[in-house]
């Protein structure tokens, strides 16, 4: 199929002009859109034409942090009311089972998960190897799937014996991780617009890794031109492990280890005061926000609010499947919303205290989990439609029980509960068609990956 017709459907941008186009359609061509305007401006055949009638588009969503794997390890009841710290020290025995095999079924389940609630470009973040798993094994699963993928070679080498956080178990050797993170970077990272693949470097966090291999992470992105990701500020235990252990917190460390740029994003980034979010905007690093997980945790609140107006570029992430126990970043769109209006993080407050206050509306949300998303991954080529950019998008059928009354339709895919969505098409080709996985075999998926899950609690 060569080109594809979108017609009939209420179509919202995400552009710079924010244009929603109520009887509307996309004309896509080897992938990339060429026309999105009125049904009359479009041509009227195509190779594949798709009345979607009743439905609503939005550009793909980009989830800029998750760790697939965490799939095999959802409600385990010893994690399941514990904070960040204690939580990681029950599940970090168990995740030393994992294997190849593992890696691949959990981030098909995670793919999936995230195809179903409308996202297309997926950033993981994958940071513990043992049994002889590789970051290749999550990049062939994700091949299968269709989604598009910044597969983040994360490290761990401080461990407890040395003062971290990780058993030893679990850490490898500074020389292992940098040789395995050039052998990716040449082997898969795609830096062209269109990319399915890119590699990025994770060491995973200030409590396990050195700030050695911080450094020298650094410097091999930088002649490789591949991003930066990391754990920062999640919670005010990591900002007191930072300050007893580097002297500094956690933004001031990273400064220390040359990780401030427009080529590095934090996940989380909750525990910060004015002065850091300044260093954010002024160093043009992005944030990762993942509100789910972060109540989830019992962390805190991301202060997006003020990351937005110092014009710090803000994306959404589900996090960790086993922080957040779902893969459904629709739900983090409106947790997002929901969240930054109950408190905006470090500037709290309650409409009592300034009824005028403006509110994070639904559409905000969504430039988060859209172009929000594409400025932090440092991609041009997705997170609005608009000629030129690839075909990536999601349609939702508005004609159902849940959105019976809704007088907008935008905000009703946002304020009514989350749904899986109708259409996935990533690229020009559909994920989700009619509300089913055309990629995978859900069913079969489903078997694999509970079989898979059970063994890990079981050995």
């Amino acid at each position: 199929m060569t080109t594809l017709l979108i017609k009939n459907a209420h179509i919202v941008t995400m552009d710079d002009h924010q244009r929603e186009i109520p009887e509307g359609g996309l004309f896509i061509r080897r992938g990339l859109i060429q026309e999105v305007g009125p049904m009359r401006e479009l041509p009227e055949t195509a190779d594949e034409v798709l009345d979607l009638k009743g439905h609503i588009v939005f550009p793909g969503l980009i989830n800029t942090h998750h760790h697939f794997y965490q799939t095999l390890t959802r409600a385990v009841p010893a994690a399941q009311n514990a904070n960040l710290f204690n939580w990681l020290k029950t599940l970090y025995p168990i995740w030393a089972r994992l294997n190849p095999d593992d890696i691949f079924i959990s981030t098909q389940t995670a793919l999936a998960e995230q195809a179903l609630s409308g996202c297309t470009t997926a950033a993981d973040h994958l940071y513990l190897f043992p049994n002889g798993s590789k970051l290749d094994d999550e990049i062939a699963a994700a091949s299968e799937v269709g989604l598009r993928l910044q597969a983040s070679r994360g490290s761990m080498s401080l461990g407890q014996s040395q003062g971290g956080l990780p058993p030893d178990s679990v850490v490898d050797t500074e020389d292992n991780i940098l040789k395995d993170s050039q052998r990716l970077i040449e082997k898969y990272h795609d830096a062209k617009p269109g990319a399915m693949t890119q590699i990025v470097l994770a060491p995973c966090s200030p409590f396990s890794v050195t700030g050695d291999l911080m450094k020298q992470s650094a410097k091999l992105a930088r002649e490789y031109g591949v991003h930066l990701h990391t754990h920062l500020a999640e919670t005010e235990d990591e900002e007191h492990f930072c300050v007893a252990k580097f002297g500094y917190r956690p933004v001031g460390y990273m400064q220390s280890v040359d990780w401030v740029g427009e080529d590095v994003w934090f996940a989380h980034a909750v525990w910060v005061n004015y002065e850091e979010i300044d260093i954010f905007a002024k160093n043009k690093c992005g944030v990762a926000h993942c509100p789910t997980s972060n109540m989830r945790l019992a962390s805190g609140i991301a202060p997006v609010k003020n990351y937005l107006k110092a014009g710090v570029n803000v994306g959404l992430g589900v996090d960790g499947s086993a922080s957040n126990d779902g893969s459904h970043l629709l739900a983090e769109v409106r947790n997002a919303m929901l969240v930054s209006r109950v408190n905006d993080g470090m500037t709290g407050f309650s409409l009592s205290d300034d009824p005028s206050r403006k509110l994070m509306t639904a559409r905000d949300a969504l430039h988060l989990g859209t172009r929000g998303g594409a400025a932090v991954l440092g991609r041009s080529d997705i997170g609005s439609l608009e000629a030129g950019k690839c075909a990536d998008f999601f349609a939702v059928n508005l004609n159902r029980i849940g959105y019976a009354g809704m007088h907008d339709p935008v905000a009703a895919v946002v304020f009514g509960q989350p749904v899986n969505v109708d259409y996935t098409v990533v690229g020009g080709k559909f994920i989700v068609k009619e509300g089913r996985l055309v990629t995978v075999d859900e069913r079969k998926l489903v078997e694999k990956h509970n079989k898979a899950a059970k063994r890990l609690l079981s050995s």
